[in-house]
């Protein structure tokens, strides 16, 4: 009985959202798998709806399908009641173009965007029949791969993906399937592809590392186990990014998901340096695209999807110097077609009416900042670089465009926080509150809703902070009653993150290759979908760590010394360790650092010789 055939009408019809499952969207790519040589499974540890919004997923499934040779089908985490419908009737995980079982193709590759995701990525293995470790795998197994955000620390997954891919995997990816096509050809042994992919700059092959630890249960070393591997790998990046390969056509899903419009890429990285934001690090150097190529993209992708929205995408869209050129043009093309234009990242000191009507072009939607923290002291140590002023007029602004709904974003813990800049938060919520009643009755929308959100601080690899410790979680519980007792007004509502997630996010964010036995057992202990509110098992996790004799206090809440040797040295992300530990002695001395396009920092990333390096320079 084929596949398909297991995946019956009844099956799909008891389960929640079974479009999750059926494939055959629009514009999705089909092609005859006897004219293919490498097929290649992009796995995404969630639900459809969160990976279906990824813009890297959507970039890379058509980069790959350009090739005759490959086919790239999707592959997501099925929900719960559909795994399982899977384990009760022997229905290993299936890609969506296909159904054909994900253990037969050439590649698994998992794209790695949040840490909590990591026993999702050991239950796809399991459910597709694919031993969990990397030293269990044969001839007749897929090669498992990985890459996104979370690979430049990727110690906790290193028994479980046979290599990494580090930075942008646009400029990677044939390299890899190349070799891997010639080796298949060849006949020769697994090792063997494992060996040619490692002289790949951008490639990491885990297996061909070996750790050593201190007394203490610190790093001591990692060094490869022969001299023709790297002593550190290094990211790759694309440098010009007008000519990289951007899709023309994207698939329209049946059902709803996360993000479900069209994503403009304006840049990447990011010219700020907020020092809590790995994101912010790890992307650098800054690199634009060209408005003209932009809007015509934007044409070609409206018309082969019929999307009614379109957002600019970047990690801070107002630092975009094209923003304006930008979006006269797509709104002259798109305001006539009832296209939205949504304009997120947005930074509080550089809101403006212009951008503001622009926005609410088609039809409005709420407003979001991310202040930070409550208080300028605390705004300096994180070099957030803005101001209470630059909240209030722009929320001034926006209540006076007929605005009412808007949410702050800040965080707790952070380090040399103090109760007096968690008090400042609930002062500055209320700022707000003044705001909107201080506007003109006629000018202002009805019906005032401010949310103030605050998630956990969690020191990050290869950001200023990964020195620090996390606070606790009974303190960070005591700091979000404290936050929630100083909220006086009606108009406020207060959302928070739990901060044992953040406690666990912490740990794999700077874990070593000792919490990769920690991931697996937590699995066994039934852990999945962990950011799925009534499927975190936190109980469980401290059972696993328990077990495997690993205190992950040590990794979350241990002050780093500034000569540590961390589990990620040996991997190469463009910034260099002393200017990071420059930025850190900085924050504790409240002092800012100006933005790229101000000076020039010496982060390191002028190595890569690409964009506003090299205006710098």
């Amino acid at each position: 009985m084929s596949l398909n055939d297991r995946i019956s009408d009844d099956i799909l019809r008891s389960v929640e959202k079974p479009a999750r499952y059926t494939g055959n969207e629009w514009n999705v790519v089909q092609k005859d798998v006897n004219n293919i040589k490498i097929r290649f499974a992009f796995c995404f540890p969630d639900v459809y709806e969160v990976g279906m919004s990824h813009l890297g997923m959507r970039i890379l499934y058509h980069l790959i399908n350009e090739r005759e040779d490959s086919w790239c089908e999707r592959v997501f985490a099925p929900w719960v009641d559909m795994e399982e419908k899977m384990r009760e009737n022997g229905i290993p995980l299936f890609a969506l173009e296909s159904h054909d079982p994900v253990g037969i193709f050439d590649f698994v590759g998992f794209s790695l965007q949040y840490e909590m995701s990591y026993t999702n990525i050991i239950n796809m293995l399991d459910l597709a029949g694919i031993p969990i470790r990397t030293a269990d795998r044969t001839e007749e197994h897929p090669f498992v791969c990985a890459g996104g955000p979370c690979s430049c620390n990727p110690e906790p997954l290193a028994g479980i993906i046979d290599f990494f891919i580090l930075g942008e995997a646009e400029e990677v990816i044939n390299e890899v399937l190349d070799i891997y096509k010639e080796w298949k050809e060849n006949g020769a042994a697994r090792e063997d592809f494992l060996d040619r992919i490692s002289s790949v700059e951008g490639v990491y092959v885990p297996g061909f590392y070996d750790v050593q630890y201190n007394g203490d249960g610190t790093v001591k070393s990692v060094n490869p186990i022969k001299d023709k591997y790297p002593r550190k790998v290094r990211k790759r990046i694309v440098k010009d990014l007008d000519n990289v390969y951007y899709p023309e056509k994207v698939i329209v899903p049946f059902t709803d998901i996360v993000h479900n419009r069209l994503m403009l890429e304006l840049f990447r990285g990011c010219i700020r340096g907020c020092r809590f934001c790995q994101a912010g690090f790890i992307y650098r150097p800054v690199r634009e695209k060209n408005p003209e190529k932009l809007v015509e993209c934007a044409k070609k992708l409206e018309e082969s999807t019929g999307y009614e929205e379109i957002s600019l995408a970047s990690l801070s869209t107002s630092d975009y110097t094209g923003l304006g050129e930008l979006t006269e043009q797509l709104i002259e093309e798109m305001e006539p077609r009832k296209v939205n234009l949504a304009l997120p990242s947005l930074r509080v000191d550089s809101f403006s009416l212009n951008l503001m009507e622009k926005a609410q072009k088609v039809r409005k939607s709420g407003l979001t900042f991310a202040p930070e923290a409550g208080t300028q002291r605390l705004r300096d140590v994180i070099n957030k670089g803005v101001t209470e002023e630059d909240l209030i007029n722009s929320v001034s602004i926006a209540f006076a465009g007929g605005w009412s709904t808007v949410k702050l974003y800040f965080m707790l813990g952070l380090p040399t926080e103090a109760f007096e800049d968690i008090a400042g938060i609930a002062d500055l919520g209320k700022k707000v509150v003044d705001a909107y009643m201080n506007t003109p009755k006629e000018k202002r929308g009805k019906g005032l809703k401010v949310t103030l959100s605050t998630s956990s601080f969690v020191p990050k690899p290869f950001t200023p902070f990964q020195w620090e410790a996390q606070d606790t979680i009974e303190v960070l519980v005591e700091k979000q009653k404290f936050l929630k007792d100083n909220i006086k007004s009606r108009y406020i509502t207060y959302n928070w993150h739990e901060p044992e997630l953040s406690f666990l996010e912490a740990v794999f964010a700077r874990g070593d290759r000792k919490t990769g036995e920690v991931l697996i057992k937590a699995w066994e202990k039934g852990c999945k979908f962990d950011s799925w509110g009534d499927h975190f098992k936190f109980e469980k996790w401290i059972e696993a760590f328990d077990e495997c004799g690993v205190d992950p206090a040590f990794y979350a809440n241990r002050k780093r010394n500034h000569d540590e040797v961390f589990p990620w040295d040996h991997i190469d992300m463009g910034i260099s360790k002393k200017f990071l530990l420059k930025e850190n002695e900085r924050a504790y001395k409240g002092e800012l650092t100006s933005n790229c396009r101000v000076g020039c920092s010496g982060c390191g990333a002028a190595a890569f010789g690409s964009s506003i390096c090299i205006k710098n320079d």
